[in-house]
C-alpha cells in the first residue's frame, strides 16, 4: 500500500524542537490525526511531552485525534497558548 504524505506546519515550541516551521511526513494508510505527533516524536523524542497539550488542525480546521488523514493534507500542530 502507498504511504500517506502530509505537510506538517509547526508553531512555537514545536517549531523550535523540529528545527523549522514545515516538514513533510509519510504515514501509513489509515493514519489518523493522533498519529502525526507520535510519528514526529520518533525523530524528536522531546515532542512526546507535548502530546497531551497540542491541538491538531487538518486543512485549517481543528480536528479530533481520530480524524482520518488523507494524502496531501496540511496538518498544523498547535501548542497551548499562554498569556496574561
Amino acid at each position: 500500500m502507498e504511504r500517506v504524505r502530509v505537510r506538517v506546519l509547526a508553531f512555537a515550541r514545536i517549531r523550535e524542537l523540529l528545527g523549522g516551521a514545515q516538514r513533510s511526513l509519510e504515514l501509513s494508510p489509515g493514519a489518523r490525526a493522533g498519529d502525526v505527533l507520535p510519528a514526529l516524536a520518533g525523530e524528536v523524542p522531546a515532542l512526546g511531552a507535548l502530546a497531551d497539550s497540542t491541538r491538531i488542525a487538518r486543512n485549517g480546521r481543528i480536528v479530533s485525534l481520530d480524524e482520518p488523514i488523507r494524502d496531501g493534507d496540511e496538518i498544523a500542530l498547535l501548542p497551548p497558548v499562554g498569556g496574561g
